[in-house]
């Protein structure tokens, strides 16, 4: 039989051996009591030094009270036990465990003072001593009926052959001191029941003397047995993922009675499911001579499945009676950080990103951006949120979430990118020289790089350059064609920006063949003649100092011509020089005048004169010699009229003048002709 350390824990020191036997001399019971108390608190003290080892060892979740209760329970039973082997037939008084009672002078009985509790399933010890006159040989216990005044139903004898003990009680009740010649008569009841709840009374017995028999009716053990309420006891190690486990589950009580069932269910979302890979096993461990402790393992691989699911060990004792322990799993376990959130957002937009890190215990979780000062943005514990509102182009780059899990650290990386665009910009010079090269950029900082194309703005539409993000647009040795109107287009996210740039070619050409200067009557006339774009424009230095000169210029396209002419004084030393510009070229050239090679430069300079210039002089003489003969002829006519003689003298004015105004025109004709070439 074996105790059940439950009864201790209900009720304390009641479910205890209180009695001793009554010490005949009071030298002998002061001394034994001494001992018996020092040999209590050594052991208590080296009781409690292993328990301290053991909840080190093995932390236990739920019941350690329970647990503690029990070791009290195995120290004093086991004290008990020490005394009473050591203890004295012929001591009467009153002792540490309960009040000695007397009959005659030589039969007295000390029993428990009050009630014995106990809870059913466990054990109840009746701690009990007694003296009689004769050495009795077997010890016989009744239950007291309440509705009897005798008690006549033995529960136990320790003579074996006895035929009358209740059936109920066979095998359920032993002596703590099989010698019944020591007078110790405490019995331990196993497997307790409700029904067990009652009176019990002594008595003792000579079995080859049938009268030396007495029975002890001045006192009565009083047991009350309730219903368990004591659970069993679950130790529980650190508990580590991917690591070997035992789960260790001790019935409550440390009684010898019948082994209890131990199960072991797994809840897993409310409900029981079979762990994978288990090993169980029942284990007894003998204490004492009368003691044991019934405990059962169990052994399985841990994964982070099992941590916050439940472990049940259930204890199932004689007579249905049945209780059970539930404890959570905490496995420590670690799972990688994970990002949750998109990592592209507009400008102007929230960015929100959410890192979790699955563990037992939490792990603490740390932002931090990837930047020269590696600002730490958020901490939190298990789970992290990133939020920046407003988000713009620098919010881009890399971000670090760091999840430290004990002395574990790891990491989860995300590349944010904000999706943003500037303004397109070509860069370059619009304005070149004929025969250098043309190189003009176009770009425009966005995210993601938008796709540049250049055009030229023609009938065609011809496609030039493509690139991302920049595109280059160049032309070697341009030329007057390659003007014109050139369209940049940024597409970005299917959308089209364009911008337009007008390029223009300067050129710039010598002075043209047809200009050069000539003089002529002392008319120096000079033609410069030069193309280009922009339109050059064409002076003449060498004439600022001339007062008196004129300038002509025509435009026809790209061509200038300008003619100067300058009256009078000698030119005949004189060189004219043209100079051409447009502002991005300059053309220069220097004239020599030519002179006239009809001219006579020995006497008097007589212009010959072409036959047209004679009949045009002619007729001009003629027309003014008519003129003035027709004004003479008018006056003479006046004359005459005022006279009164104007027929008499008409005839003869005529004929005396004729010669004259014959020698008169031809004096005027010859004028005109010596004058006419140079008007």
């Amino acid at each position: 039989m074996s105790f059940q350390r439950n009864a201790a824990v209900q009720r304390g020191a009641h479910t205890l051996p209180e009695n001793l036997m009554l010490l005949k001399k009071q030298g002998k019971h002061k001394k034994r009591q001494k001992i018996l108390q020092t040999l209590k608190q050594r052991s208590v003290e080296k009781r409690r030094e292993k328990l301290d080892k053991t909840r080190k060892a093995c932390p236990v979740e739920g019941g350690s009270e329970h647990f503690r209760h029990q070791i009290r329970m195995f120290v004093l039973i086991w004290v008990t036990v020490c005394f009473f082997l050591r203890g004295s037939a012929d001591a009467k008084g009153s002792s540490v465990w309960g009040t000695t009672k007397c009959q005659t002078n030589n039969y007295c009985v000390t029993l428990h003072d009050g009630t014995i509790t106990a809870e059913a399933g466990l054990c109840a010890v009746i701690s009990c001593s007694f003296t009689a006159a004769f050495t009795p040989t077997h010890i016989i216990w009744y239950k007291c009926d309440p509705l009897k005044t005798k008690c006549e139903d033995s529960v136990f004898d320790s003579n074996m052959d006895n035929d009358k003990v209740q059936s109920g009680f066979k095998g359920r009740i032993s002596l703590l001191e099989p010698d019944v010649s020591k007078k110790n008569c405490s019995i331990i009841i196993s497997d307790l029941k409700e029904s067990d709840s009652g009176l019990y009374q002594l008595r003792v017995e000579e079995t080859n003397v049938p009268t030396e028999a007495f029975t002890y009716t001045v006192s009565r053990a009083s047991l009350s047995v309730t219903g368990l309420t004591q659970k069993p006891t679950v130790v529980i190690p650190p508990l580590t993922e991917g690591q070997e486990s035992t789960l260790t589950c001790t019935a409550p009580g440390l009684c010898s009675g019948s082994q209890p069932k131990i199960t072991w269910t797994w809840r897993k979302g409310g409900k029981d499911s079979q762990l994978t890979g288990n090993i169980t096993a029942a284990k007894t461990e003998n204490l004492t001579a009368v003691t044991q402790r019934h405990s059962s393992t169990l052994t399985f691989n841990l994964s982070a499945e099992h941590h916050g699911t439940n472990i049940t060990c259930q204890v199932s004792f004689e007579g249905n009676t049945t209780r059970e322990e539930t404890v959570t799993l905490n496995v420590n376990y670690r799972r990688n950080p994970q990002i949750i959130g998109s990592t592209t957002v507009k400008e102007g937009d929230l960015l929100n990103l959410t890192c979790r890190a699955e563990s037992f215990p939490p792990s603490v979780v740390t932002w931090t951006n990837h930047s020269v000062l590696g600002i730490q943005l958020y901490n939190n514990t298990g789970s992290a949120t990133l939020e920046i509102s407003n988000v713009t182009a620098e919010a881009s780059g890399q971000y670090t979430c760091t999840a430290t899990h004990l002395n574990t650290t790891t990491l989860a990386q995300a590349d944010v990118t904000v999706i943003y665009k500037r303004k397109l910009q070509v860069i370059g010079n619009t304005t070149v020289k004929k025969g250098s090269d043309l190189n003009l950029t176009c770009s425009v900082e966005s995210s993601p790089p938008s796709v540049i194309k250049w055009t030229k703005h023609s009938a065609h539409g011809i496609h030039l350059h493509n690139n991302t993000g920049s595109a280059a647009l160049i032309i070697s040795n341009v030329t007057a064609e390659d003007s014109g109107q050139y369209i940049c287009t940024a597409t970005h996210q299917n959308k089209n920006e364009t911008t337009q740039v007008d390029v223009t070619v300067t050129w710039l050409s010598k002075i043209q063949n047809g200009s050069g200067c000539f003089l002529q009557s002392k008319v120096l006339t000079c033609v410069c003649i030069s193309e280009g774009f922009p339109l050059p424009t064409i002076k003449w230095p060498l004439l600022e100092g001339h007062a008196e000169y004129s300038v002509i210029r025509t435009v026809s396209n790209n061509t200038v011509s300008s003619t100067v002419s300058l009256n009078g004084g000698n030119h005949g030393n004189m060189s004219v020089e043209c100079v051409s510009s447009n502002g991005n070229a300059e053309a220069k050239q220097t004239f020599m005048i030519k002179q006239d090679m009809s001219k006579n430069d020995d006497g008097p300079k007589i212009s010959s004169v072409s036959w047209l210039q004679v009949i045009l002089a002619f007729f001009i003489g003629v027309l003014l010699s008519a003129l003035f003969s027709c004004l003479i002829l008018k006056y003479c006519r006046k004359k005459q009229k005022n006279s009164g003689y104007l027929d008499d003298n008409v005839e003869m004015i005529s004929q005396d003048n004729s010669l004259v105004y014959m020698l008169v025109h031809l004096i005027i004709i010859f004028c005109f002709i010596l004058i006419a070439p140079n008007i």
